[in-house]
């Protein structure tokens, strides 16, 4: 994978920053903030086609502002805000992720829009507090999968997205419109007069290069995110950057799934640790990560502040190296990064390569403990203990490019020379990426369980004989004895439908009995229910069953079934890994 080289700075004399405001769906409004020329420094503008930050605005029974921009456009924004809308009569302000550059356009709305509630994630809320003071009872943090009712058939649906650079992430749905607000997933770094993507095969390497500057370090949690959004039914996707998606929809999504597979094929990998107590060492590893991910080098970034200790661990035994970084706060690392040091000296082969680096203010003592810590332990450095004080300028930047290029080009050489280990066990995992592009479609099982309704996620069905007609389903055994999947035992399989959202209230692992107090459905002639929102059906009679492995398969003929959705797709399970459901 590698990063697009920048292009040269425009001829053309730059517009003037400006607010566009265009209808995009029924009571919805983007406010798109647009700026036409470079904005900073940062690897992630080095396209230098500027950029848009995009709002947007539901004007319904009640009326919600989604993510204000930042503070460089506070006065023109609210300026052509008060055009659209009294703000006194704005209700809700929903923020995707918090940063220090939206709070001060955030705070003026609260003094404007006296009523306002600020909605956002619950970790959100949590930063959000500090920065609001007494002003901190206005804030409604919500949960994923909570919705909020703003009337006339608009239903906003949460849907929490964390990852390592923005553990805040958001997204919000709008049921009415079938809209993804999607903040900085689906967006880039391209300013046009253009409002949607009609002429989107133009837009491909703009596209690529904002996922390889922002997403490919944490692709892991990007394909969780899109895992979620699948199962919503969409026209539109709404970024916080550039236009608007409609017309490429599934190939966006498609590649963001593509891009990601290809972070987990690299042949090297390298675990970048951090905390940033201001932002300044955040922005460190992603000048690093991007340097990385130019290399060709996969790059799982891993802020400690949310990292779980065997998650951590786990993904340190996975890398070829890693990379260490930190603040120093009151002459010490955070205690997250102390954590993480202490389980790699414990767990960690001393063969890793390693690099250190952080901001400071002063004196630096957080970088100096871990060279100290690392070397004493006998760890290889890629490249010297990078220090950086206050916040990063362009020669910082640099300095970060520079050092992951030198210790991209170290792993090289130490692959070359042998150095890698458990070729096993990355044979083992060819194989399960291998084996994860078996697909089936997407069923539901169904069983009547001491008189309660239970139903089981599954795509591990294929049909095995045609007189009489027969099924067989390959089930976890645990769930499928708790269904009482025994023979002469009934049951319906359910085919869903591509976008619909039925799955998400189901799990591959175990039956459940909850979904069905939020799912329309009938009862079949077996007294097992048909989800009415799904594609097709069958009702089955269980013949045989036998062990294999951890699962159990089941022989089941077929008695009658029907087409409830005739001009539907099937919903197609893809899978990551052999390894998972």
């Amino acid at each position: 994978m590698t990063l697009t080289t920048p292009l040269p700075s425009r001829s053309t004399p730059v517009r003037p920053r400006d607010v566009q405001v265009a209808t995009i769906s029924p009571q919805t409004q983007v406010l798109r903030s647009r700026t036409w020329d470079r904005l900073k420094f940062e690897v992630e503008y080095s396209r230098q086609r500027g950029t848009t930050a995009n709002a947007y605005l539901i004007q319904a029974d009640r009326t919600v502002l989604i993510d204000p921009p930042g503070e460089s456009f506070t006065d023109l924004f609210l300026t052509e805000l008060r055009h659209q809308v009294d703000l006194a009569q704005i209700d809700y302000i929903i923020t995707s992720h918090v940063n220090a550059n939206r709070l001060a356009t955030l705070t003026r709305l609260l003094t404007l829009a006296p009523q306002a509630q600020i909605v956002s994630s619950r970790a959100a809320a949590n930063t959000l507090k500090l920065a609001l003071g007494d002003r901190a009872d206005r804030l409604c943090p919500m949960r994923s999968g909570e919705t909020l009712d703003l009337g006339q058939g608009h239903v906003l649906e949460f849907v929490g997205v964390p990852t390592p650079r923005w553990p805040d992430g958001l997204c919000t749905y709008d049921m009415a419109s079938q809209t993804l607000f999607s903040d900085k997933l689906f967006g880039m770094h391209h300013c046009d007069d253009a409002l949607w993507d009609e002429q989107w095969r133009q837009l491909e390497r703009d596209r690529r290069y904002y996922f390889d500057c922002l997403h490919s370090p944490q692709a892991k949690q990007v394909e969780t995110a899109l895992d979620l959004i699948d199962a919503l039914p969409l026209k539109t996707l709404a970024p916080g950057h550039g236009p608007l998606v409609r017309y490429s929809l599934s190939r966006l999504r498609q590649d963001y799934r593509q891009w990601c597979q290809q972070q987990a094929q690299q042949t090297l990998r390298v675990a970048l640790l951090y905390a940033s107590a201001y932002g300044n060492t955040a922005r460190l590893a992603d000048a690093i990560a991007q340097s990385l991910t130019a290399a060709q080098i996969a790059v799982e970034a891993i802020n400690c502040e949310q990292a779980d200790p065997n998650t951590l661990v786990d993904s340190l035994s996975q890398c070829d190296g890693f990379i260490i970084g930190s603040p120093t706060l009151g002459g010490h690392a955070p205690v997250q990064i102390q954590t993480a040091l202490g389980l790699i000296l414990a767990n960690v082969p001393k063969t890793k390569l390693v690099g250190v680096f952080g901001s400071y203010g002063w004196s630096g003592e957080a970088i100096d403990e871990l060279e100290r810590k690392l070397k004493d332990a006998n760890y290889a450095f890629g490249f010297e203990p990078l220090r950086v004080r206050f916040s990063p300028n362009a020669a910082a930047l640099e300095a970060c490019t520079a050092a992951a290029t030198q210790f991209a080009q170290r792993l090289r050489k130490r692959q070359k020379q042998g150095a890698r280990p458990a070729i096993a066990e990355a044979h083992s995992d060819r194989t399960a990426q291998a084996l994860g592009r078996v697909i089936g479609s997407l069923c539901v099982v169904t069983t009547q369980v001491n008189g309660k309704h239970t139903g089981l996620l599954t795509a591990w069905v294929a049909q095995a004989s045609f007189s009489p007609p027969g099924l067989m389903l390959a089930l976890p055994k645990e769930a499928a004895e708790a269904s009482q999947l025994r023979p002469g035992a009934g049951f319906v399989l359910n085919i869903l439908k591509e976008g619909r959202a039925v799955r998400r209230h189901f799990s591959a692992q175990h039956g459940s009995t909850t979904a069905f107090d939020h799912l329309p459905f009938t009862s079949a002639g077996n007294g097992c229910a048909i989800l009415t929102d799904g594609l097709a059906y069958v009702e089955c009679t269980v013949k045989e069953q036998s062990s294999a492995g951890d699962h159990l398969l089941i022989y089941a003929t077929v008695h009658q079934g029907e087409l409830l959705a005739p001009g539907g797709m099937p919903a197609i399970n893809h899978r990551k890994s052999g390894h998972q459901y």
